[in-house]
């Protein structure tokens, strides 16, 4: 009987604690929690567009020279160029599909060279101005832009043979492979690499001293002209 009467005690005890409970005030709620601001992910960037821009940069390459029944061999050449440059390009999802023209003054020369040349004379092969027109095909990676390039190049091509001069346009292809980046929303600085071949060609000198090189008859020279081209540029993008 004991357990009984000591339960009943203690619940009578608590009774009035429990009443004093239920009159207090309930808890304070938390005060609501401003929501996070919202900040967007920045835009992947467009390479869709025309631009326009400039470039420049240093060509070498070779003049291989075969002067009949006299001698034959290869001269070095480099020089600088600089110039413009007009494009377009189209994206849709990672690729880019474009076409590229441009157009460089050129100081690219042999210099006079002993290798090739005839008794007493003297043999340069060099151009004063190159042009490519190219489609080019890349895949970009925001504003990071990898592309393959290739198509025609033209130049005005200057062979010297003993004093005489013979100045003509030739044309070849192209190809080579480039980066650009967009560093703002207009603009794109690039670097690129392009190996130009422009064809064959032939001079002729009839001179006294090509003359006098080739039994009393006009010497024909025949040489064919290839460039590496390295380029660094700036494009604004409409």
């Amino acid at each position: 009987m004991r357990s009984p009467i000591r339960l009943l005690v203690a619940l009578w005890l608590s009774a009035p604690a429990c009443a004093q409970a239920a009159d207090l005030p309930p808890a304070p709620q938390p005060a609501p929690q401003a929501p996070a601001a919202y900040i967007p992910s920045p835009p992947v960037y467009n390479w869709s567009g025309i631009y326009v821009g400039i470039n420049g940069g240093w060509g070498f390459g070779s003049a291989d020279w075969t002067l009949p029944n006299i001698v034959s061999g290869t001269d070095r050449d480099n020089g600088g160029i600089i110039g413009g440059t007009l494009g377009a390009n189209f994206q849709t999802g990672a690729l880019v599909l474009g076409v590229e023209g441009d157009w460089d003054y050129s100081a690219i020369n042999t210099g006079t060279s002993g290798t090739v040349c005839i008794a007493s004379g003297n043999c340069q092969t060099g151009n004063t101005w190159l042009s490519t027109l190219r489609g080019r095909m890349g895949y970009a990676a925001d504003r990071v832009l990898l592309y393959l390039t290739a198509g025609g190049v033209f130049g005005n091509i200057q062979t010297t043979i003993s004093g005489v001069t013979t100045t003509r346009t030739q044309s070849g292809w192209t190809a080579g492979l480039g980066i650009e980046y967009a560093f703002a929303q207009n603009w794109a600085a690039k670097a690129e690499y392009l190996y130009a071949d422009l064809g064959d060609g032939g001079a002729t000198c009839s001179t006294a001293a090509c003359l006098a090189a080739n039994g009393g008859n006009p010497v024909t020279a025949n040489f064919s002209l290839t460039d590496s081209l390295v380029r660094i540029g700036i494009n604004y993008k409409f």
